[in-house]
């Protein structure tokens, strides 16, 4: 879910407000009341919900396969 920058134009109150893509943006300031709340221009932020990847996979440190140890061949040294 995107989060998004806003803040008032009138008091200067900034908060980061997590919506829908399709919901309105929001109008009104929380603090001060004015309709002067508006979205800013930031880098794009997000947020993961649910139970993804990130949250079932790689669980565990990894006791699904066994441990990756480096080879010797991996190693290569040169003789004088």
């Amino acid at each position: 879910m995107p989060i998004y920058a806003y803040k008032c134009a009138s008091c200067g109150f900034a908060q980061d407000e997590m919506q829908k893509i399709s919901d309105a943006p929001l109008g009104v300031c929380p603090s001060c009341g004015k309709a002067d709340y508006a979205k800013q221009l930031t880098a794009p932020g997000f947020a993961l919900k649910g139970s993804g990847w990130y949250a079932t996979d790689f669980k565990g440190n990894g006791s699904k396969g066994g441990r990756c140890e480096p080879s010797a061949s991996l190693f290569v040294t040169h003789g004088p």
